[in-house]
């Protein structure tokens, strides 16, 4: 079963979210979309989320650690780095070991 550590941005709210999966993406989304996951959670704030990157993991706890790193940076702009520089994304699936 593939895991997928993925990124959507929302055009109405200009923001990202990062999340992990071992479904298909667009199933995924299209539960962010309509509010399935609850009317508390950060998705449910807008029903335009679409797909900005999905990263491709060996196993759950690796798309749980790049989930985590990409959340710790808290930055737009790393995000759009990884998609526009894929030595950058190259060296985020790299890290594989708990220290990240």
């Amino acid at each position: 079963m593939c895991c997928y550590c993925y990124i959507l941005f929302s055009p109405s709210l200009g923001k990202f979210y990062t999340g992990i999966t071992q479904e298909s993406i667009d199933s995924r989304i299209q539960k962010h979309n309509l509010q399935q996951y609850g009317n508390h959670r950060y998705t449910a704030k807008a029903s335009d989320w679409e797909l900005f990157l999905a990263i491709e993991a060996d196993d759950y706890a690796h798309a749980r650690r790049m989930e985590l790193y990409i959340k710790k940076m808290k930055s737009a702009a790393y995000i759009r780095k990884l998609k526009d520089n894929p030595f950058e994304l190259n060296a985020l699936v790299a890290k594989k070991s708990r220290g990240f």
